[in-house]
């Protein structure tokens, strides 16, 4: 917490030393008598010097500048960037809450490793958010990307080629003896298994080092090696073997080959990074997502943490990195950006990792699975987007009504709720009772009558108490109250119509044909990636990604068309036509800003017109009896189960990586016990 203190004492102290600087600055171009240059060019002269002129001494402060700049540029660019994109954000998300920035070292090198939920903005939330200057290995499809890639070079990021990226279809499909595949559940998890081709080229097409990726999967398989044009042998390391067994083996399949890549250069450029006590950020996923959980970490973020180890004996802080999303695709959505506590690597594995074969594989897959236990500190991760929905709305529902949770609270009982939800899931082996489906689908249907009526869960409070007549003596009300509800119902309506009045011409000018173009575009984008994906859902992760690139092109586009008409269908003059286009710009912030203010208004006035139709009279009439009952019904089953539940549910503070790695575990073991209980059924049959 000291450090903290210092860091921002320091910053308002060099804050207030700018702003001195800059009055300063001020005073000596206003006074001719205190301006230096005037005073060097005039003693200047009385010594003879008169072809000294100041345009002289200008352009040799222009060659200074410049010099500076160029030997500067990276930082310059970088802190040019940050500006830019904080902007960006500003302009696209309502809100951004940061949690837990103490747990970012102050210096030294550090990987930061983050989920990979929204494309491109992922980087610029961090990067925007953390203190440190971040390098982001990026994939080199994106880094050869118009404006993607200019922009990740200013941020000093390192250009990686993934596997995936160059992907090609196999020729002909392949098949695996099941009963192979079920030997792999008692053998080591590190042997190879017999692969066959049905008009297959495996000579031509694959080599040893590349990898197979079967149908719906993501995660490729190493070739060990390659014995005919039909024949060769898969490497199964550990995570193969579920992999295997959700194909309909002894079926033929179709497969991809993903060709082996040398990443050699990268390495040798992030553990430069490092070593020179830079910060570096990786998703270690691989690609960015739509699903509620994580995927399946890959090995590079293992493998830099230990040779760094190895080559320069740093052990570098790993520190995982939540985004955690709420209409992560929408226009002016929200999000929390929370700083779990680093993860070390053990030196005492060093010497496995060094003797490399099966070992240096263990030490890797167990780092990965610690880091993979930090990740999950620090998101809300559950099984799919419907058990997302039932755990937001159980947590609306629990919380009291019109108490402010911060970023951190509302974090901290969203993954209460996700990691008590999988603990009761194993208590029951995966089999819950009828009470808890029940309530279950009861939490689903309220939230799914939100929706429907457009409204949120805060604003059934309020129709709880306009369901009865205002006014009435027998309740406390007064007959000033009714004058003063509707007194405010109508502010909202005028407040609406002068925000729209306001922010109208800006908006249809300025504003809207860049949104409908970008919404066009990023929606082509996002079906381009859905079909070229094994892993998104609808393809979600990239559209708000898209239309920031979009946009980023078309807005000073549009401004520059606008320019070119009133220069020429106009007689303003040049200062003139230099306003109208400086005020582009702030027209066109104030007009979102005043249309997200007239859309509040929308939503505390939906309930209003939605008593209008008879129809949606009755559905919000019902609404408050239907919440007051799920709540009172939540709580009950939470108080029964809660106790079964330890720690999660009477603890204050949790160590969430603690309660991740026991997940995990107790995960494990249900596994395990699966199969061998259905081995002992099948004997006693």
């Amino acid at each position: 917490m000291g450090s903290e203190k210092k860091g921002t004492m320091m910053s308002e102290l060099d804050f207030t030393k700018a702003q001195l600087l800059f009055f300063y600055i001020i005073i000596l171009l206003s006074l001719d008598v205190l301006n230096p240059v005037k005073i060097l060019l005039a003693t200047l002269r009385t010594m003879g010097f008169l072809a000294i002129q100041p345009w002289h001494i200008a352009s040799l402060a222009v060659f200074f500048m410049v010099y500076t700049f160029l030997m500067n540029m990276r930082p310059l660019l970088y802190f040019g960037a940050k500006v830019f994109f904080h902007s960006i954000l500003s302009i696209f998300f309502n809100d951004i809450q940061v949690v837990g920035r103490e747990n970012i070292p102050s210096h030294g090198p550090v990987i930061f490793t983050s989920n990979h939920a929204n494309q491109f903005m992922d980087g610029l939330m961090i990067m925007c958010t953390c203190q440190r200057v971040i390098s982001y290995i990026v994939a080199e499809k994106s880094w050869k990307r118009p404006i993607v890639g200019h922009l990740a070079w200013c941020m000093g990021g390192v250009p990686v080629k993934r596997p995936q990226d160059s992907a090609m279809k196999g020729i002909g499909t392949i098949t695996i003896d099941v009963n192979d595949i079920a030997a792999l559940a008692e053998e080591s998890p590190y042997v190879t298994i017999q692969v066959a081709g049905k008009d297959t080229q495996f000579t031509s097409q694959v080599k040893a080092g590349d990898k197979i990726r079967l149908p719906n999967t993501a995660l490729g398989i190493k070739v060990a090696s390659v014995e005919s044009d039909i024949s060769m042998k898969l490497k199964v390391d550990e995570g193969v073997f579920d992999i295997l067994s959700s194909q309909p083996f002894p079926e033929y399949v179709s497969f991809d080959i993903l060709p082996y890549v040398d990443q050699k250069d990268v390495y040798k450029s992030v553990l430069e990074k490092l070593a020179s006590g830079g910060t570096l950020g990786i998703f270690p996923e691989g690609g960015s997502h739509d699903r509620t959980d994580l995927l399946p970490l890959k090995a590079g973020v293992a493998i830099i943490a230990y040779s760094a180890l190895e080559k320069d004996g740093i052990n570098v802080p790993i520190v995982p990195v939540g985004l955690n999303y709420f209409r992560a695709h929408r226009f002016r959505g929200k999000a929390t950006v929370e700083f779990g506590s680093p993860t070390y690597i053990d030196p005492a594995t060093l010497k496995d990792y060094k003797n490399g074969g099966t070992s240096k594989r263990r030490v890797c897959n167990e780092l990965l699975g610690r880091i993979e236990n930090s990740m999950r500190s620090v998101i809300v991760s559950v099984p799919d987007y419907e058990t997302l929905q039932m755990i937001h709305a159980a947590r609306r529902l629990y919380r009291q009504d019109g108490a402010n949770q911060t970023a951190e609270e509302r974090q901290d009982m969203g993954r209460r709720f996700a990691e008590g939800y999988k603990r009761m899931l194993l208590q029951v082996n995966g089999e819950p009772p009828e009470e808890w489906l029940n309530l279950q689908r009861r939490l689903l249907e309220y939230q799914k009558e939100l929706n429907e009526l457009g409204i949120r869960d805060y604003q059934v409070v309020g129709l709880d108490h306009e369901e009865v007549e205002i006014g009435s003596e027998e309740l406390g009300h007064t007959k000033a109250d009714t004058v003063l509800h509707r007194m405010n119902v109508m502010g909202h309506i005028f407040h609406l119509l002068f925000v729209i009045f306001l922010a109208a011409l800006p908006a249809l000018l300025l504003n809207l044909p860049v949104g409908l173009a970008s919404r066009i575009y990023s929606n082509r984008r996002r079906k381009v990636a859905l079909a070229a994906s094994k892993v998104k859902v609808k393809g979600y992760d990239v559209m708000l990604s898209e239309r920031v690139i979009a946009c980023i092109v078309l807005v000073p586009s549009l401004w520059l068309v606008y320019g070119l008409l009133l220069y020429f269908f106009t007689s303003l003059d040049g200062p003139s036509l230099a306003c109208c286009f400086t005020c582009f710009p702030v027209f066109s912030y104030w007009s979102i800003m005043a249309t997200e203010s007239g859309m509040v208004d929308v939503k505390d006035l939906r309930p209003y017109v939605m008593r209008m139709i008879p129809s949606a009279r009755r559905r919000l009439a019902s609404l408050p009896a239907t919440r007051r009952a799920l709540r009172k019904d939540l709580r009950a089953m939470i108080r029964k189960i809660g106790p079964s539940l330890g720690d999660i549910y009477y603890e204050k503070e949790l160590n969430w990586q603690k309660i991740q790695m026991e997940t995990r575990a107790a995960s494990m073991e249900s596994i395990e016990y699966t199969p061998k209980k259905s081995d002992e059924m099948k004997k006693e049959e």
